[in-house]
Parts: structure tokens; C-alpha cells; sequence
């Protein structure tokens, strides 16, 4: 087996996190194909708990430690520069001395890396062929924010947006090839970067479907009776936390004023201060860390994605797909998923649409009625489109640079 070094943001581990997702799928993946050098961070004291099982993956593997408030301070004097403040916030010596130490002991020729911010440690001759996994195009997500925010944080996301992207497109001209999560997230960048457009393709996210299945017998966690429409999510990710504000302040109330008992339950780690707020509202529940998402996914009437602010492709609405539960999505969550509106999924623009949608759900009680042929439609969708054999099965000839596999690029 040959060498290939792996650098990843976060941790690939668990699984069935967030962004970890992704991450983990392809570290398996390579571990079966490589030798894999692993260099990380870990922002998360409970993600130590995680390291030795990651080990397992890899010939060798380096964890650094990333506290938050100090990675922020440390990047501040990037605003007199012209440098991204994301940079900075990922800068870490011992991280970049284990991986040239790591390229002195071992023939390492080839890296992925996972996250344009870790392109900053592959800057070596002696890796020669480079594949960047950008998942998303993280500077238009900045710009997002910015457009969010006030004075002064709108300067300041504006600034790393503009910033980023200059990265970005450095990144990208230096790769031998770019991916990212989605199609329309490849057709974003390669407009934003038209000199290494020919370079830059997609590589879907896919769904563990034996995890996320309709088969599994699970308890119900609800103790109520009221109907119940849920949102899973890293509850300290402002537009996870923009969208459930959104739908408890100004849907919800429409919701609730045709159903006074339907319930809207928020299920994931780390709710902030201003998502712990939103359980004084009626018919808001916040459960904080749950050990896990699917009880809440398969005895919910349905999911909602009311995501403003998104890139790339939400796992979210794919895990509740999967499960074989309705959707409902705002057009921003459904971006980039290959699946039919109306048909897979609902999906509604503004608050008076997005109420009137679940409105229908909630009314719908037969058997064989609409939500029902939603929930089976979706996951004939995952089945077919978004097993992790189907979307992995390109990337090994992209680290080979097989002549005879196109980038799939659209």
C-alpha cells in the first residue's frame, strides 16, 4: 500500500456529526487503500474521547488541540494584513512540524486535504499530486453573514469573505483538482475562479442507509402527544441557530394558531444561549446533546429545514430523507440535493408559505395520504442516489490520476 497524508479541520469522528459526516467516510475509505498519515484539530474536549478509534484508521496520526477564544485572538492581527482571519484561526506549529516530519520518514506523494483552510500545511514539492475537498465555498458563506450582521461584524465578515476567496482561488490554482459537496457548489466556485475551472468538480455527500433506515425499531422519545416537527443540527452554528429562530418566532405561531398542539422539538449539541431562549416560547422544546438523532427523526410528524443561510448540501434533510420522514425545506436547504420538490420533499419560500406547507402535513392522517408517499419517494431517492459506495467510487482515480475517469464536473 502507498503513503497519502490526510489533513482534516476537525476530527472525522463520529460518524454522524455535522460536517464529521463527510470527513470520517472518506478516511474509511482510504484506510482501505492507503497507508493514511492523519493530521487534525480537535476544538471539542469530548472529541478526545474519540482519538484512539481514529488511530485505527491510520499509519500515523497527529491531533492538535484548538481552543476557540485563543485561535480567535490569535487571528485578529490578520485585519492588518491582507490575509483571512480563517487562516490564522487554523495556524499551528507543531502541526505543520509533524507533517514534514511525517513527509521525511515516509514516500508521501500524494494528499487530500479536507477544508481549503488545511491547504496551508500541503505547500511541499514532495507532494505531487493534490486533491482539496472544499465542501463548500466557505467565503460566500462569510459574505451570507455579513449581509445578517450589523456594524461592525458585517465589515468583518464582508473583509473574510473578500479575503477567503483570494485563498480560495490560490488553493484551487495550486490543486490538482477541487471538489466540492455539490454540483451548484462547484458551479459557484468555478465562476468565482474561472482559471482552474476545468479542475473543479463535485463529489456528493452520501447516507450510511443501513444507520438512517425506517426499519429500526426505536423508542419514542416524546413524551407528549401533540404532533411534533423537528430540526437537527449543531445547535451553535449561526444559521442552524438564524433558522430555528426564524421558524419559532415567525412560523410557528402560524402554525400553531390552526394546530395549538403541534410542537416543535430542537435536537442537537451546544444550543447557545439564544436557542436555549427559544424553549419559553409555546410549543418549543430544546433537548440539547441527544445520544442519538433518529428516535427523534422516525416518531416526528415531519422534519423542517428552514435554513436562510446555506451552503453546499444539508446532511439534515439527507439523514431525515433516509429515515423515511417527510421534508419540509426552505429553498436554501434543498440547494444542491438531487431530489424533486413535491415529489421527495416539500419545499416552501417565506414564512407564510412555509406555514401554510406544514399546516397540510399536520392535517394529513391517512395511511396512504401525502405525507406517507413523501416519506416513501425520499427514501427511494437516498437508496438510489447518495450511498457512500456510489459517491466514493471517482475519488480513487482522482488521487491516481487515472486518464481513463473523467472529474465529474457536471
Amino acid at each position: 500500500m502507498e503513503h497519502l497524508l490526510f489533513l482534516a479541520h476537525r476530527i472525522p469522528y463520529p460518524p454522524n456529526k455535522g460536517d464529521k459526516i463527510r470527513s470520517f467516510h472518506l478516511l474509511k475509505h482510504l484506510a482501505q487503500r492507503y497507508h493514511v498519515h492523519l493530521a487534525t484539530f480537535i476544538d471539542d474536549a469530548a472529541d478526545w474521547q474519540y482519538a484512539d478509534t481514529v488511530k485505527g484508521y491510520c499509519h500515523a496520526a497527529h491531533f492538535a488541540h484548538l481552543d476557540g477564544m485563543r485561535a480567535r485572538l490569535r487571528s485578529l492581527p490578520a485585519l492588518a494584513s491582507t490575509r483571512a482571519l480563517s487562516l490564522d484561526y487554523y495556524r499551528n506549529r507543531g502541526l505543520r512540524d509533524w507533517v514534514s516530519g511525517q513527509l521525511d520518514a515516509a514516500p508521501i506523494s500524494r494528499v487530500l486535504v479536507f477544508s481549503s483552510v488545511m491547504a496551508q500545511y500541503a505547500q511541499d514539492a514532495r507532494l505531487k499530486r493534490s486533491v482539496v475537498d472544499f465542501v463548500d465555498v466557505d467565503s460566500d458563506k462569510w459574505t451570507q453573514y455579513a449581509a445578517k450582521k450589523a456594524w461592525p461584524m458585517n465589515w468583518v465578515y464582508r473583509r473574510e469573505g473578500r479575503r477567503l476567496l483570494q485563498y480560495e482561488q490560490r488553493v484551487a490554482a495550486g490543486a490538482d483538482v477541487s471538489l466540492f459537496v455539490s454540483q451548484a457548489e462547484a458551479e459557484l466556485f468555478r465562476g468565482m475562479a474561472p482559471a482552474s475551472a476545468h479542475k473543479i468538480g463535485f463529489l456528493n455527500n452520501g447516507v450510511d442507509t443501513g444507520y438512517f433506515s425506517p426499519q429500526h425499531r426505536l423508542d419514542n422519545p416524546y413524551e407528549e402527544t401533540g404532533p411534533v416537527m423537528v430540526f437537527t443540527g449543531a445547535m451553535d452554528y449561526w444559521p442552524n441557530i438564524d433558522a430555528v429562530q426564524w421558524f419559532a418566532g415567525e412560523i410557528l405561531p402560524l402554525i400553531r394558531a390552526r394546530h395549538p398542539q403541534a410542537l416543535f422539538y430542537i435536537v442537537g449539541s451546544r444550543p447557545s444561549a439564544q436557542v436555549q431562549a427559544l424553549a419559553n416560547l409555546p410549543g418549543v422544546r430544546v433537548t440539547g446533546t441527544v445520544p442519538d438523532v433518529r428516535p427523534y427523526l422516525a416518531h416526528a410528524c415531519f422534519a423542517v429545514a428552514p435554513l436562510r443561510v446555506a451552503r453546499g448540501i444539508q446532511n439534515k434533510v439527507l439523514e431525515a430523507m433516509a429515515m423515511g420522514m417527510p421534508v419540509l425545506a426552505s429553498p436554501q436547504a434543498f440547494e444542491g440535493i438531487s431530489a424533486a420538490a413535491g415529489r421527495d420533499l416539500l419545499v416552501a419560500d417565506g414564512a407564510a408559505a412555509f406555514a401554510e406547507a406544514a399546516v397540510r402535513l399536520l392535517q394529513d392522517t391517512l395511511p396512504d395520504g401525502p405525507r406517507a408517499s413523501l416519506a416513501a419517494s425520499a427514501r427511494a431517492t437516498i437508496e438510489e442516489k447518495y450511498g457512500w459506495d456510489r459517491q466514493l467510487a471517482v475519488l480513487d482515480a482522482l488521487l491516481e490520476h487515472r486518464p481513463d475517469v473523467q472529474l465529474h464536473a457536471s
